[in-house]
């Protein structure tokens, strides 16, 4: 199992705001397990603490602006891209002022300085959602578009048009996150050359220069306004005739601009709190349509805020029916378990098939039948001490009793056709003979039970 990580040690970075112009300091720090991704502002009475998710995205026009109680945030998305790529789930970060510094307009300075710190692995599980089913959301007036399929691990493809002979379309693709670093971490952002007065006119790119984007120079201008923008901007005069790209640093890629919308993707997947494990295709994406699908991802995420483990029939299984016997007393009708098909160091993953042929529902009920709620927390309970009879020498000289049961809640009855998912997790290392588990029970995708339980290990008689 995935652990959670975070940094070994702090680490600053310095540089001026692309928005206020302002020179800023930002500082990343480790954090303690299920902290997730915080913001600090420093430069404020009491330090308030600003949460990185989607619902605190509050301004998306010129990137991602986070806002709570009053207080906000802008330009984090090139940070959080590194985090989230690199896989730090817990970290807080420190800014001076009212946004990130825009470094050189990429990740890449993020990447490099989190792997020069180093990445520790906590005690705590990665909280991995896995994608199991089509989410879209689209916007039809801008032709945007933003879907994700379910996949082994999370990857992106990103589809962009613009109104340019330059960058007309473009195709960009990462398959796994681990070449974020060198394939997309370095791109850009990047103006076109008739947006950059308005937003100086604007005041929203007061720390905008030639060397942090990408600048595209497609329609001419007169010489005369363009000397008046080089002016604005401190670089030198150029030739208003000649098009093209006009920083002083080449493109990294021909597709440098699709890049860095990928790149943007990956920032504002962060906001959405957990790794994902699925397939982004996105069609002319930006920040705006980005933090729609992270809202629309973590509204289902609190649907499911317990998934049900994947099954598959055709997988063998870790424990069968025979070595199921081997470890637990139970024989019928009371052996609720029919197979293990996941077991690791503090969890187990069991299954039942529920038939129309079970004895209790002879009584319970003849005409509409149900499983009983007890047999149900009972074989959840079956699950648990297979777990930890499975790590005991000679496992049949011993049995687990029930101690106390708390917080067990029914969904959903049972009927005969039903398959039964167990996952039971141990809530701590088994002490003195005693064990508390939790256990969750899943028809298809959904809770259909749960309870926490003690239980301890006997030696029989």
């Amino acid at each position: 199992m995935n652990k959670q990580k975070t940094l070994k040690g702090s680490f600053s970075l310095f540089g001026k705001g692309l928005h206020t112009g302002l020179n800023l300091t930002v500082t990343f720090n480790p954090a303690p397990e299920n902290h997730g991704i915080k913001i600090q502002r420093i430069d404020l009475d009491g330090q308030p603490i600003i949460d990185a998710v989607a619902e605190r995205v509050t301004d998306t026009q010129r990137g991602t602006v986070l806002t709570q109680n009053a207080v906000r945030v802008s330009t984090v998305e090139h940070a959080l891209a590194a985090l989230y790529a690199l896989g730090i789930d817990n970290c807080l970060i420190h800014v001076n002022g009212p946004e990130f510094p825009i470094l050189d307009g990429s990740a890449a300075i993020f990447v490099d300085r989190i792997m020069q710190v180093g990445m520790v692995e906590q005690n705590a599980p990665k909280d991995y959602y896995i994608i199991r089913h089509k989410i879209e959301v689209k916007d039809e007036q801008s032709g945007s578009c933003i879907t994700i399929l379910p996949d082994e691990n999370f990857s992106i493809t990103v589809m962009c048009s613009f109104e340019s002979k330059f960058i007309n379309s473009q195709f960009a693709s990462l398959d796994d996150m681990s070449h974020f670093a060198e394939e997309v971490a370095p791109a850009r952002t990047f103006v076109f050359v008739r947006d950059i007065e308005p937003l100086l006119n604007a005041n929203l790119i007061k720390g905008g220069d030639m060397e942090n984007a990408i600048v595209i120079y497609e329609k001419q201008i007169p010489q005369e306004q363009l000397d008046k923008l080089a002016d604005l901007l401190g670089v030198p005069h150029m030739d208003a005739t000649k098009m093209g790209y006009i920083q002083p640093k080449p493109l990294s890629w021909e597709n440098e601009c699709t890049r860095h919308k990928l790149l943007d993707i990956v920032g504002d997947m962060a906001l959405i709190g957990k790794p994902i494990k699925g397939r982004i295709i996105a069609t002319r994406p930006g920040h705006t349509i980005n933090n729609k699908f992270a809202r629309l991802m973590r509204r289902e995420i609190r649907k499911h805020e317990v998934q049900a483990p994947i099954y598959n029939p055709n997988e063998t299984p870790v424990m069968d029916n025979n070595r199921i016997r081997e470890l637990l007393p139970h024989r019928y009708p009371m052996q609720l378990v029919d197979k293990v098909i996941e077991l690791g160091a503090s969890y187990i993953v069991g299954v039942k098939n529920v038939t129309s042929n079970e004895p209790f529902f002879q009584g319970h009920f003849p005409q509409e039948p149900v499983m009983p709620g007890v047999l149900m927390v009972e074989a959840m309970a079956q699950c648990g001490g297979l777990l930890v009879l499975n790590t005991l020498e000679e496992p049949e000289r011993w049995s687990t009793y029930f101690m106390k049961i708390d917080d067990v809640k029914f969904r959903q009855k049972i009927v005969p056709g039903d398959t039964l998912l167990f996952r039971v997790e141990l809530l701590q290392p088994v002490r003195h003979g005693v064990s508390s588990m939790k256990g969750y029970m899943f028809v298809g995708d959904h809770v259909v039970a749960e309870a926490t339980f003690t239980a301890q290990i006997v030696k029989n008689k």
